[in-house]
């Protein structure tokens, strides 16, 4: 494993680094970006500080060339220069990949940067929304907002892409009552290794579009999204119930009377909740879409006995997620960029930790070296709508979950510590009994896993493989974990 953890964390300095880009690459590039997209070089000014801008500082990473397409003729034309010079493609929307896979993921990339596609449109007989996919969460919320007060399943951080966020998953609050994000896409636009430029939806290129619902990065380069809007939920609850220290036994006792009480298959798909635990700290925090009478009847508190609750009634959406985004960045810091290590897991219905697990899992925490004091595990329930929907209806494949969890630890002096990644590595063993592969998320990158493609995508995978191996048999599109072209 340590030479597993070695190759892979070193993965800015691998076999396929180079000293400079290639000089037909250059060329290429330069003349399909004359007009209004421009094109940075590994040794130019500021290359790595404005043009990468790695959001993982744990890995160092240095394309080959970062692009800035103004639309999506140009990044054809970008697609067109890699391909036929061998380089690999990735596109990087908001640059959240917790593996910089948005640049690559290693040396050597053609990375096409997609902020300048920030188009943006509503039709207001259908309200079906178009968005570019360079388009931040942020600027999407408001822009739905505007168009008519409507709304649309996505995470709470408002400087996540939108390009890479709608196409692995897209969980968020509302994803219990609305589906998550890539469910609301009924149609895009999408430029393929061969250069093509075409569109994609349940009457057109369906396989295209089955790929894109859930793995987009390894299959092509999504330009624009159409997509099914709801009206804004309206007044909303948000809550908190937080355990300040506490015993190990305590802890592991709360955690116990959370899950029991998420697992109730009878719970209202208004209610969505996470469970955070820290150094010293257990806080369960939440969001009811309802009034606050019927939040008042649901008597969350009683489930939760010992805590310090608190409730905040919304009635403005923009107020609400602009507190989500507030949380977000005092849990993730934000955009900001960090030296950092990140791993997933997950939970159904039917296979929910025992007892016993939860045991081990708060005396492990409580008895192991962390090596940092920034370190967080979330655990994120889901299920409503997304499980409604088959595991094969579209590329992602986890409809059955229940709760995610992410694990984080972070240094903020420098690189991540082995002892980190041992602590998340023990953590991980303890919940999944040892079994793999498990199924992790795909938007929570782990460049550390070996598995990674039969995780993030499980029974889906040998079509997506098979849908490959059809439209870029050549692996154009790829970063250390996509899927691989049939064989």
């Amino acid at each position: 494993m340590a030479s597993l953890r070695n190759l892979l964390w070193t993965i800015g300095v691998a076999s396929v680094a180079v000293a400079s880009s290639d000089d037909k690459l250059k060329s290429c590039l330069q003349y399909a970006l004359t007009d209004s997209g421009r094109v940075a070089f590994s040794g130019d000014f500021l290359y790595q500080s404005t043009a990468v801008n790695a959001y993982n500082l744990n890995i160092p990473i240095t394309p080959a060339a970062v692009t800035f397409p103004t639309s999506s003729q140009q990044v054809s034309a970008i697609v067109k220069c890699a391909a036929d010079n061998g380089y690999h493609v990735q596109p990087k929307s908001g640059g959240h990949s917790y593996g910089n896979y948005g640049l690559g993921g290693v040396d050597g990339a053609v990375v096409v940067d997609l902020k300048n596609l920030n188009q943006f449109s509503m039709d207001s007989t259908n309200w079906e929304a178009t968005i570019g996919s360079g388009t931040l969460l942020g600027d999407v919320t408001q822009r739905l907002h505007d168009a008519g007060g409507r709304a649309m399943s996505h995470g709470t951080c408002p400087q996540v892409g939108s390009g890479g966020h709608f196409t692995i998953g897209g969980l968020g609050p509302t994803s219990r009552q609305f589906g998550a994000a890539l469910d609301h896409i009924l149609e895009v636009e999408v430029v393929l290794a061969n250069s093509s430029i075409v569109r994609a939806s349940d009457t057109q290129n369906q396989d295209i579009f089955w790929a894109i619902k859930g793995a987009a990065s390894g299959f092509g380069i999504v330009t624009e999204y159409k997509v099914r809007t709801e009206p804004e939920p309206g007044t909303a609850v948000k809550y908190e119930y937080s355990l300040k220290v506490g015993t190990t036994e305590q802890r592991a006792s709360l955690f116990k009377q959370w899950q029991a009480y998420v697992s109730d298959p009878d719970l209202t798909w208004k209610m969505a909740s996470t469970l955070t635990l820290a150094e010293d700290s257990l806080i369960i925090t939440g969001t009811f879409f309802g009034t606050e009478e019927e939040y008042k009847a649901l008597d969350i508190g009683s489930q939760f006995p010992g805590t310090n609750g608190s409730a905040i009634v919304f009635e403005d959406w923009l107020g609400l997620v602009a507190d989500w985004a507030e949380e977000a960045f005092l849990e993730l810091g934000g955009g900001v960029p960090a030296h950092f290590y990140s791993k997933s897991n997950s939970w159904t219905a039917k296979n929910l930790m025992s007892e016993a697990t939860i045991d081990k899992l708060f005396e492990y925490i409580d008895s192991t070296d962390q090596g940092t004091l920034i370190w967080f595990l979330l655990f994120d329930f889901q299920g409503g709508y997304t499980s409604t929907i088959a595991s094969d209806a579209t590329a992602y494949a986890h409809r059955d979950v229940l709760i995610w969890l992410q694990l984080y630890t972070i240094n903020l002096l420098g690189p991540v510590s082995e002892t980190q990644i041992d602590f998340l590595e023990g953590v991980n063993k303890i919940v999944t009994n040892y079994e793999v592969p498990f199924a992790a998320y795909p938007g929570y990158v782990d460049p550390l896993m070996p598995n990674g493609a039969e995780a993030y995508w499980g029974s889906n995978l040998p079509r997506l493989r098979q849908i490959k191996e059809e439209i870029d048999p050549d692996n154009v599109f790829r970063n250390p974990q996509s899927p691989t072209p049939a064989e």
